[in-house]
């Protein structure tokens, strides 16, 4: 373990050879996400300009998640709409491949912010909390969709933030927050900035312009 990672303050910190280990586990990743994709049946088989349109969005989405209007003292913050950018792959080309990209984007997360307590841990706050945003997909043939699937990507997201807050943040619980309300510390932590970043992003992509570009780039990603 030394040998890719190091404890410090009560976490796992990867050294140089665990920086260029999840590198190579996140580009071999992606590439078996797109392989297990491709391999479905000749109606739904990925084309490369899906795969260029999933490799723009996870470009995007990690690139503004580097821009963050606020930090939270124990990870997480607002971004620019990052989350976006994966949910409208599901709204684009459905459930099976928004879940896919969004375990890409998990990937890329971890990369970035690599916090390791445990595995269950790590699935709860990276894994499954972002693959969920490829929830989307299930609302990509309906009225409103890409909106109904961002909400619902985000509240997926948020719920396993949450259940990883319970079993193993409980104890980043400040001082003075009321030990009567302590079950709802994880609740309010994560809903601090997932809250603040969905509710920015759903008024955008409200606006007649943006919703209007939105189904423009979907018709192009579809032909």
């Amino acid at each position: 373990m030394s040998t890719f990672f190091y404890w410090e303050d009560g976490y796992y910190y990867p050294t140089t050879a665990g920086s260029v280990l999840m590198y190579v586990l996140a580009v071999a990743a992606v590439i078996v996400a797109g392989i297990a994709i491709s391999k479905t049946t000749k109606k739904t088989k990925m084309s490369a300009k899906q795969l260029v349109f999933c490799a723009m969005a996870l470009a995007l989405a990690y690139l503004t998640s580097y821009i963050r209007l606020w930090e939270m003292p124990f990870g997480g913050g607002v971004t620019l709409c990052s989350m976006m950018f994966i949910c409208m792959i599901g709204y684009f080309y459905g459930l099976r491949t928004g879940l896919m990209t969004g375990f890409a984007y998990s990937i890329l997360q971890f990369m970035q912010e690599p916090y390791v307590l445990n595995f269950v841990q790590v699935c709860c706050d990276y894994f499954l909390a972002f693959t969920a945003l490829g929830l989307s997909g299930l609302f990509c043939n309906q009225k409103n969709g890409m909106v109904k699937g961002y909400i619902l990507g985000v509240i997926g997201r948020g719920v396993f933030a949450v259940i990883a807050g319970y079993a193993f943040w409980a104890s980043s619980m400040p001082e003075g927050f009321p030990q009567e309300f302590a079950w709802a510390y994880p609740i309010w932590y994560n809903g601090a900035y997932l809250l603040v970043e969905g509710a920015l992003t759903v008024v955008i992509l409200c606006l007649p312009p943006v919703k209007k570009a939105i189904n423009q780039v979907k018709v192009m990603a579809q032909n």
